[in-house]
């Protein structure tokens, strides 16, 4: 017998079916993450046979695919008018369509809009917060606008003044869909999300949609009777979902993660041995790990970004002896444990919590980090960074600037130059056996996603370690402190920086230790720094 709170069960194309052209589109996930894989192919596939719907605003918080799958079905041209988001490293044709200008695209910080979420939710107009301020995505310098397409239209963040200080306003953006996944869902559509590797901003984006009167479509993997589930486990209650979709190729559809189908490690149902934990081969990103790992100290909580600081940091550390005197994070929630990298971004194995996506951004945009360990793309002379896009190449900021903008001490991690570079280490020296292409020490960066003079200005800790060279900003400037034992200071420093660094009267060279081949390279936690 039917009842009036019992859910609507449809298939991907009947939920798919009802979206409308213009309506603007919500997508909850990271990574592979949760994506509503089988909704997300269903509204590919009925766009590439019927032409529609078309000009849809895409919205969406964090970087949403593994390359192929996720939002990346929703990358063709026409089929998105605006695609509103904060990362697309692993999403090439939303780049190519960004660089191409064949789509209207707005970058925002990912906790911004991980939080904009919330605001929207309680009818709020936007949200406020200084994060932002001084980069890319000030309205006074780019306002967030990747493309040239891009630059000629309105504003979606505003500045404001409040209390004689100075804020940016991410305005709302109303929503007409949300797609969301969880794990199982009752006949009343109550939904839980506890076999999945994050806990993101699901009922947040859901409350957010459903203040605009808009629709919730949920992708799960099995229907369970109602009164079966814990309570504490339902993440959205039934009666916010409009449509539920039980995933009917679970195996390639409803992964856990793009590498796993399912494995309870990363959910907290099960744990693997630490010892299956295999230590990284050396090379110059473990160089650059070691190096970095070197500015850690008891008790602090360490925040690692994409690319060398996520894939190594923790690795090192762990090979070290040092991840049990430390607390590592992830920006999509993640604590502890052993951090998974690349196309896995986000996820870890034995972790000891996994907190909300949106809460963990209240860590980092209030108390902020410890120590944060973030990639280099370009660095400037004024210590302004460069991590978000490389010519046309528009990676998006992700959690950068969040995290970047309030942590305690910033730790930019990356090689000397780009594309091409070989390295060799012997004798507790390195040598360089091709050097690469594209220089990184630049006049000027392309984007400025980290405002050097801002944080010299507020007294902010910054580290620029590279393979060969280690820099930090100075009220003066970018001082080097540090070279590599067998690299020539002249010739392979200064002469391939388009500006010129202070030198420290004390410049040394990098400990011989970090250059060990096999085996632990002795890095001890240094002092507690006093702060203010």
């Amino acid at each position: 017998m039917a009842h009036a709170l019992d859910a609507r069960f449809v298939t991907p194309q009947e939920a798919m079916a009802q979206i409308q052209d213009g309506q603007t589109l919500c997508t909850v996930g990271m990574t592979l993450v949760s994506a509503s894989e089988s909704n997300l192919k269903a509204l590919e596939q009925r766009f590439l046979e019927t032409g529609h719907p078309r000009d849809l605003t895409l919205v969406h918080s964090c970087g949403q695919s593994d390359r192929q799958r996720g939002i990346q079905h929703l990358a063709h041209e026409g089929m998105v008018r605006r695609i509103i988001g904060a990362h697309w490293g692993l999403q090439p044709r939303w780049m190519e369509l960004i660089a191409n200008n064949q789509v209207e695209a707005y970058c925002l910080p990912q906790g911004q809009m991980a939080q904009l979420y919330r605001s929207m939710a309680c009818g709020l107009p936007g949200k406020m917060s200084t994060v932002g301020l001084g980069t890319f995505v000030d309205p006074r310098i780019e306002g967030g606008k990747m493309n040239e397409r891009t630059r000629e239209l309105e504003d979606i963040i505003d500045v404001m003044e409040y209390g004689g200080r100075e804020y940016l306003f991410y305005k709302a953006i109303p929503l007409d869909w949300c797609l969301i996944r969880g794990t199982q869902a009752d006949t009343q559509g109550n939904l839980t999300t506890t076999d999945e590797a994050m806990k993101l901003e699901v009922i947040s984006a859901v409350l957010a949609t459903k203040r605009w009167g808009g629709k919730v479509v949920a992708q799960v993997r099995e229907v369970v009777e109602t009164g079966t589930l814990n309570p504490k486990d339902v993440v959205v209650p039934g009666v916010f979902i409009d449509d539920v979709v039980v995933c009917p190729d679970p195996e390639n559809d409803h992964r856990m993660t793009s590498s796993f189908y399912y494995d309870g490690s990363f959910c907290g149902k099960e744990r693997v041995p630490q010892e299956a934990i295999e230590p990284a081969p050396m090379n110059e990103r473990k160089l650059i790990a070691r190096r970095g790992v070197a500015e850690l100290y008891p008790g602090c909580v360490v925040n690692l970004g994409t690319g060398i600081p996520n894939d190594m940091v923790g690795r090192v550390a762990a090979e070290e002896g040092l991840s049990d005197d430390v607390m590592i994070t992830v920006e999509s929630g993640i604590y502890g444990g052993v951090q998974l990298g690349g196309i896995d971004f986000g996820i870890g194995q034995n972790l000891l919590a996994m907190i909300s996506h949106p809460d963990q951004f209240d860590y980092y945009d209030g108390a902020g980090v410890d120590v944060t360990y973030m990639g280099l793309g370009e660095l400037d002379g004024e210590g302004n960074v460069n991590s978000t896009k490389m010519g046309d190449r528009c990676a998006g900021a992700g959690g950068f600037i969040d995290i970047t903008q309030n942590a305690k001490k910033v730790v930019f991690l990356g090689t000397f130059t780009a594309k091409g570079g070989r390295y060799s280490f012997e004798d507790g020296k390195l040598a360089i056996e091709q050097e690469g292409a594209i220089k990184k020490m630049v006049n000027r960066v392309g984007q400025l996603s980290f405002n050097g003079l801002a944080a010299r200005r507020r007294g902010q800790e910054v580290l620029i370690v590279t393979e060969r060279a280690v820099f930090r900003l100075v009220p003066e400037g970018v001082e080097l402190i540090e070279i590599a034992p067998g690299i020539d200071l002249q010739t392979q420093v200064l002469d391939l920086m388009d500006f010129t660094p202070l030198v420290s009267p004390q410049l040394k060279e990098m400990d011989s230790r970090l250059f060990t081949v096999q085996g632990p390279a002795g890095i001890q936690l240094g002092p507690k720094p006093t702060r203010k």
